[in-house]
């Protein structure tokens, strides 16, 4: 899953939101810091950390968006985490796991002596039950559905001990991206689509590196560091996240003190905040893409039509003119302005080994002569005001819409709408909140939409985004797409990627499956963008950064980066990230007075069409 990702996410979903809340009823009750505890809060190591975008649920088994994810990051313990140096499976919850000769049972060893905050001991039948209500509860697949998708059963013979059958091979069983939840706290949960879960979070039973402590829709996320965390303490005393409208006034608070460490700057933000006394830019490679997706009838699992996307859509001929309409070179050079690199498969260029570029038989190249020439020879008319019309006589009019508060949604929506109109399409821009977005995508009700997703070091969660399989049920349950595509040539590559041991084939696999979908265009992968970050060095000496040694901050697909904080005049020892972290959401241009000993504001995981994990 990754840091705060914006476009379609983490998993999920569809695409994320940037500002949405469920739980807001439920958890609105919960109190904000007064003033009082505003000078306790000044004198504990306090890492605030400005969120400009979503969360849409802090319960684990439902939390699709980046942020949301993230919490849970925080919060819970995995069997494995991608490690800092590398992000390779490296030990977390389990100490040791081994494959059977046939690769079909995996046997973790677990940690002894981890206890959950509330006393009760961390045990291998807390895994058991995670993965079994994942298995038996459809709601419970929501977020990472399909590292389960595969498994035959799951067994916890004794404390220390959990046994995992497959019913074939299953390659990133040494990286399952799920939180292990505590048993005796979800197991009395009937519902999990009921917005009381989120408070199940907020209860603050944790054995992570923090414990979440206050929540308030839109606003924050308080979280304490867990001094009883097995790898070590942070170095922090609290974590806060706080909520931004947008990331312009995000900075202006970081340049104010009122936040120490920004990411999802856009170019001109990073530029601006270089040499600026006490602060340090940061740029890494992106594990996210940008893309622009075709609603090209999209259906849920029962091959149901959802939405209303226009129907012309559904012809190949015409999404691929509109690929050769768009320059995504020009979209890295002047939207971007250089920090990014030019899109092809749905694996960034940042995983080297599953990275697929196309080949320049395969490319589709921008060409507007090209794209007014596909479109002619498909029947498309242009008439007398230059627009083209359907061969059943339905003019080329379409709906695109995307992020309001994104610069970067407004550059490419203004140069997509002129490419178009350059080959006799119309495009009507309706860029809308991120929960409007978020709405728009998750029921298909949009034309083009501008999103993206935050992806893994493993492939199959970013294949897997776009099986079959990951389309909801008619009921709106499970699915974690954010193309609705469904192709079976695709969705046999996709199976045997997820079965071949041999890296060098089931890499080849993987590039297939991309190169697949690239030339069915559900959607067009605009770029992959370096991930721009500041934080304040008058107040925090470093950060682990994943990958080492120049890697990201916060857009990481770990814990590493908070947890490493060091205070300014700390010595940073941490073992690939120590820190306490007190995370705050801010929903003005103004941070909430709740910098306290924990208030956090979260504002996302919502879904938006970017902040998909």
């Amino acid at each position: 899953m990754g840091w705060f990702s914006v476009q379609f996410q983490r998993r999920t979903g569809r695409f994320a939101r940037v500002g949405a809340v469920v739980a807001a009823a439920t958890l609105a009750a919960i109190p904000l810091a007064v003033p009082a505890h505003a000078q306790q809060a000044q004198q504990a190591k306090v890492l605030r950390v400005a969120l400009t975008t979503g969360i849409d649920h802090l319960n684990p088994f439902t939390a699709v968006l980046s942020a949301s994810t993230q919490i849970g990051r925080f919060t819970y313990e995995f069997l494995t985490v991608p490690d800092a140096a590398k992000a390779e499976a490296s030990p977390a919850l389990a100490e040791s796991w081994t494959p059977s000769p046939d690769k079909l049972t995996w046997t973790f060893k677990i940690r002894t002596g981890v206890k959950w905050s509330d006393g009760q001991p961390v045990t291998a039948k807390d895994a058991a039950f995670t993965f079994n209500r994942m298995l038996t509860d459809e709601n419970a697949r929501t977020a990472n559905g399909n590292y389960v998708a595969n498994f035959e059963t799951v067994t916890a013979p004794d404390d220390a001990t959990l046994v995992i059958k497959t019913k074939t091979v299953q390659v990133n069983m040494n990286l399952l991206d799920v939180p292990i939840v505590p048993q005796h706290i979800w197991e009395p949960v009937k519902d999990l689509k009921s917005p009381q879960t989120d408070t199940l979070a907020v209860a603050g039973v944790s054995d992570g590196p923090f414990q979440l402590t206050e929540y308030k829709p839109n606003e924050y996320v308080k979280f304490k560091a867990n001094k009883d965390y097995w790898r070590g303490a942070p170095k922090i005393d609290e974590l806060q996240l706080l909520q931004f409208k947008d990331t312009e006034a995000a900075v202006n608070a970081l340049k104010q003190g009122e936040v120490d460490v920004i990411n999802r700057l856009n170019p001109n933000q990073f530029a601006a905040l270089q040499g600026q006394q006490g602060i340090t830019t940061n740029a890494a490679p992106g594990r996210r893409y940008d893309e622009l997706a075709l609603n090209f009838g999209v259906t849920d699992n029962a091959n149901n039509p959802i939405g209303d996307g226009n129907p012309v859509l559904k012809d190949l001929n015409l999404r691929k003119a509109i690929a050769q309409a768009v320059d995504t070179k020009t979209i890295v050079d002047k939207v971007l302005k250089g920090l990014g690199q030019v899109g092809g498969g749905v694996v960034p260029a940042v995983y080297s080994a599953y990275h697929w570029d196309p080949s320049d038989t395969e490319r589709i190249k921008f060409d507007l002569a090209a794209a007014n020439a596909t479109l002619e020879q498909a029947g498309y008319r242009k008439g007398p005001d230059g627009v083209r019309t359907a061969p059943g006589g339905a003019k080329l009019e379409l709906r695109l819409t995307g992020h309001a508060n994104r610069s970067y949604d407004q550059g490419v929506a203004q140069y997509v709408t002129g490419w178009l109109k350059d080959i006799g399409i119309t495009v009507k821009q309706d860029l809308v909140s991120d929960d409007e977005l978020s709405d728009r995508t998750e029921t298909g009700k949009y034309d083009l939409a501008i999103g993206g997703y935050g992806t893994n070091p493993d492939p199959d969660y970013a294949l897997s985004l776009h099986t079959c399989a990951a389309r909801p049920s008619p009921e709106a349950k499970g699915g974690s797409t954010d193309t609705f595509f469904c192709d079976a040539a695709y969705d046999d590559l996709y199976k045997k990627q997820l079965t071949e041991t041999d890296d060098a084939k089931r890499a080849d696999y993987v590039k297939q499956a991309q190169a697949r979908l690239y030339s069915q265009v559900p959607t067009i992968v605009l770029d992959y963008q370096n991930a721009l970050e500041a934080y304040r060095s008058d107040k925090f000496s470093g950060f682990t950064t994943q990958p080492q040694p120049k890697g990201a901050i916060l857009e990481q697909t770990g814990y590493w980066g908070v947890y490493g904080a060091t205070p300014a005049g700390t010595t940073n020892t941490a073992d690939s990230g120590s820190g306490n972290t007190v995370l705050w959401i801010v929903i003005g241009a103004v941070v909430v007075v709740v910098l306290v000993g924990g208030g956090i504001m979260l504002g996302r995981r919502t879904k938006t069409s970017e902040d998909r994990e």
